[in-house]
């Protein structure tokens, strides 16, 4: 018996669709609401390493994960000039264990993708153009959930993975908010050149970090990590002449992804945010988890692992339970709360040593050590 029969879920990221997909195959009655009217990713690509893959691999998805995205091993640092020098060449951490790849470039819109149609084929009811717009919690026990300002229905329990601005976070009365690290990051979808196997970093020149990682055989997503600036709005022309002027310090691959940048390129820009809802992440019969709950820079790309871990161990507990109790709730905090705060500590720390232009720190020691604080169960 599980300790829920009927949940909601507000948002369609990685967090929901994971959680969605572990309820909905133990049996679970599972409503997604998505408040975008059709399957959306934002961004190019992801990195995703060893132990998202290894939470991929407890849904059911890996075979398809792995079949549209492209596993590597190991991380090399360049510096800038026109021959992009190489300073190290950094066996990554397998943080997902021997079983997977120690990483994975992928296009967003393809995961997202996979994890809907599984979500699906599992039983659960995805909903689109669909928003969680109230809450009204019944004594512990259950939750009325509003949706487009109706009623949608009573619930064992509100799931609310809808992202950094989550709206479900401000009706459960939470404050915390995303707050800029002071970088803003520019994503290309590009060609990849075939000397290119796996992600590569450059430290250093006009911006904090220029980079790729390899998505398939013959793609890739570029990126720019610059001081964080009004660059929202721009044209796609502008962005990509953006792209292509700030990478002109780097040679080496990047003389092929310029080529790439034109006014049709799939470019998009952000900010690096950080956050880590302190306490509890519920407040009776409705949780936040993903980046409703913690956001990160993407420094040490675990944004999407972490949201994959919260949604599983929740999922985990829902399951093997007989009641959502206080002893659950002590449970998945204690296995979840510490792990994500170390993530966003790690992930700033690395982002925070680039903004103080610290460049005698050794930057291979301090992503080598990150990566292995990672390397921890779920």
């Amino acid at each position: 018996m599980t300790a829920v029969k009927k949940v909601a879920i507000a948002g369609s990221g990685v967090a929901a669709m994971a959680a969605a997909i572990q309820l909905a195959k133990a049996g679970v009655a599972v409503d997604v609401f998505e408040a975008k009217p059709e399957l959306s990713a934002l961004g190019s690509g992801i990195t995703l390493q060893g132990n998202a893959l290894r939470v991929f691999d407890a849904l059911g998805v890996w075979q398809d994960v792995q079949a549209k995205g492209l596993s590597f091993e190991g991380l090399t640092l360049r510096a800038p000039g026109p021959d992009a020098p190489v300073i190290a060449e950094l066996p990554e951490v397998k943080t997902g264990g021997p079983d997977y790849p120690a990483c994975m470039g992928m296009y967003r819109p393809d995961l997202a993708k996979i994890l809907l149609q599984h979500a699906e084929k599992a039983g659960a009811a995805v909903h689109f153009g669909s928003k969680v717009t109230g809450l009204e919690l019944r004594d512990g026990n259950a939750v009325d959930v509003a949706v487009n300002g109706a009623p949608a229905g009573t619930y064992d329990l509100l799931i609310g993975a809808d992202g950094i601005n989550s709206t479900v976070r401000g009706l459960m009365g939470i404050d915390t908010r995303p707050e800029t690290t002071g970088m803003g990051i520019w994503r290309a979808f590009v060609s990849r050149p075939q000397d290119v196997e796996h992600s590569e970093l450059y430290y250093g020149g006009p911006v904090y970090i220029a980079g790729y990682t390899p998505t398939g055989e013959d793609t890739m997503y570029a990126f720019l990590v610059e001081k964080a600036q009004d660059r929202f709005g721009v044209t796609g022309e502008e962005a990509a002449n953006i792209m292509r002027g700030e990478s002109m310090a780097y040679g080496g691959p990047w003389n092929a992804i310029r080529e790439d940048l034109t006014a049709d390129a799939k470019v998009n820009y952000t900010w690096f945010t950080k956050h880590l809802v302190p306490g509890r992440w519920n407040r009776g019969r409705a949780v936040i988890i993903g980046d409703a709950a913690h956001s990160c820079p993407p420094t040490i790309a675990q944004g999407a692992a972490q949201a994959l871990e919260d949604a599983v161990v929740l999922a985990e507990l829902l399951v093997a339970a007989d009641a959502v109790d206080d002893r659950l709730w002590d449970t998945f905090h204690e296995r979840r709360v510490p792990r994500a705060q170390a993530v966003v500590e790690a992930s700033v720390q690395l982002g925070q040593w680039q903004i103080e232009g610290n460049r005698d720190a050794d930057a291979p020691g301090l992503i080598f050590g990150i990566a292995n604080r990672m390397a921890v169960p779920a």
